[in-house]
């Protein structure tokens, strides 16, 4: 079952690290993003899939961050997983797992179902409501069984994780990087000021 291959790995790479010092350290993946290459600022999203405040967050402000900046050219949006927990993981695993194109739509169905997909009371029905995103996403069960049990991808996710989270010193989620800047949570108004203010600093000098 993939719940036992996936869970090992993370259990194995959160709980004991000095066991990464005696292998090969995995390789860590590059960003997914979205929106122009040449946009002017960059905004990472730190989010893991079990968030309750990142679902509100893709419900309630994605959509105009979207619209207003990622769509016209102005922003170039990354989402960074973190898993906190064993369900997260999964979710992380499914949404890579029908290649970078699908990464945030899957995301986004991941986002809108959270409510539904946790609401499974074991390992196994939280298994099988991922797959049913799976499947409305376009995914096999094959396919997904596939990513599931590919334990070196899960290192790498793992990896990734722990090298970015440590780096920004990411302590919750969701946690923004706007322009370089730390900014924590907050209303579409708010994080809204300090877009512009980042899109201003980023004009060329007259």
């Amino acid at each position: 079952m993939f719940l036992r291959s996936a869970a090992t790995v993370f259990a194995l790479t959160l709980a004991a690290p000095v066991l990464a010092q005696e292998a090969a350290t995995p390789e860590t993946l590059p960003d997914i993003a979205q929106g122009a290459e040449d946009a002017p600022v960059t905004l990472i999203e730190y989010a893991s899939f079990t968030c309750g405040h990142c679902a509100n967050f893709h419900s309630d402000v994605y959509p105009q961050l979207k619209a207003d900046y990622i769509d016209t050219g102005m922003v170039r949006f990354v989402q960074r997983d973190v898993y906190f927990d064993q369900p997260g993981l999964w979710a992380g695993i499914l949404a890579r797992c029908g290649g970078d194109d699908k990464f945030y739509p899957v995301a986004d169905m991941l986002f809108d179902e959270q409510a539904t997909w946790l609401a499974g009371g074991t390992g196994d029905e939280i298994a099988a409501n991922l797959r049913r995103i799976g499947l409305k996403a376009g995914m096999t069960e094959d396919q997904m069984t596939a990513c599931w049990n590919d334990t070196g991808k899960v290192e790498q996710l793992i990896a990734t994780f722990q090298a970015n989270a440590t780096a920004d010193e990411i302590e919750a989620t969701p946690t923004f990087i706007i322009g370089g800047e730390k900014v924590s949570n907050q209303p579409w108004e708010s994080m809204k000021a300090v877009i512009d203010e980042k899109l201003a600093e980023a004009q060329p000098a007259e």
